[in-house]
């Protein structure tokens, strides 16, 4: 079983911000899953939210593929919270082209804790118990968002962020506790939306700031011989308990490159920050902010 996974979120929006090429073509999008099934990925990420992403998969069929989609956010003042959740999860079933779903996450899981959150977790469960979902989860920024969800609830799946500047999920032993309890743990975000691949004079200025991570960053791949791409991804490879890295990509040629440098073995000594990697930099969220 292969550890990395399609993200697909380029099929339905331009995305990221070392995307040149905008959203990806039909033509390519069915290059990119023909490799990665000739590679032998099982895995495709996708969310309600990614624009066309599903539909362009369900033109494309995926009926042989594990798909883990997202929900978008719970809409304020909704009336009927199963309605809402049977009506979103059947659309993407439909606009999928598949009978079931491997996983479905929550883009927004601090809803569960609002007024509408038990009538919500009953509406996922019983999706579950229909057999149109496998698997439940959560997508989160931060593992400490884990410990109060998990008092709720005993998910199926956790999507987090874990690269090489942002090991916050390995470091907090969320990764040990729930690969112990036999979660399914998804990990996103390996090259930062690519800014850990960017030569210097292609990132954009607002992360000068952190010239001295930069620094380190360059000194240590000079030492360990390993391109950016190839250190990005051994590190994540290298942390046990993860099931599955997402990688996304804009073409087929990237993909190819992606599974050629996966391949590499991680030194393991990582990079000592002169500084903890702030929030401002490892959330892409926050970018916008700076």
């Amino acid at each position: 079983m292969h550890r990395l996974a399609l993200g697909t979120v380029q099929f339905g929006l331009n995305y990221g911000i070392a995307n040149t090429s905008g959203q990806v073509e039909q033509n390519e999008a069915m290059r990119i899953l023909a490799l990665a099934k000739a590679a032998g990925l099982d895995t495709l990420d996708t969310a309600i939210a990614y624009g066309s992403s599903e539909t362009a998969l369900g033109r494309i069929g995926v009926k042989d593929w594990r798909i883990v989609s997202k929900l978008p956010a719970l809409p304020a003042g909704c009336a009927d919270v199963a309605a809402w959740v049977q009506e979103q999860a059947q659309a993407s079933l439909d606009r999928l082209g598949v009978d079931r779903l491997h996983g479905l996450l929550l883009h927004r899981p601090d809803q569960l804790f609002d007024a509408n959150g038990a009538a919500y977790l009953a509406a996922l469960q019983a999706l579950k118990a229909r057999g149109l979902v496998c698997k439940l989860g959560v997508s989160i920024y931060a593992p400490q968002e884990l410990e109060r969800l998990f008092d709720l609830c005993e998910f199926d799946i956790v999507q987090a962020p874990l690269n090489i500047l942002d090991d916050r999920i390995v470091a907090s032993g969320w990764v040990l506790r729930l690969n112990q309890a036999g979660v399914e743990l998804h990990t996103r975000s390996a090259f930062l939306q690519g800014l850990l691949l960017m030569p210097a004079q292609k990132r954009d200025g607002k992360f000068d700031r952190w010239s001295g991570i930069w620094q380190t960053w360059s000194v240590w791949l000079d030492k360990s011989g390993l391109s950016p791409l190839q250190a990005c991804l051994a590190y994540a490879l290298s942390v046990d308990g993860v099931d599955k890295i997402l990688v996304g990509v804009d073409s087929a040629e990237q993909l190819r490159e992606i599974l050629k440098a996966a391949s590499a073995s991680f030194p393991g000594n990582q990079p000592e920050w002169p500084e903890p990697p702030p929030e401002q930099l490892v959330n892409p969220a926050l970018w916008n902010q700076l």
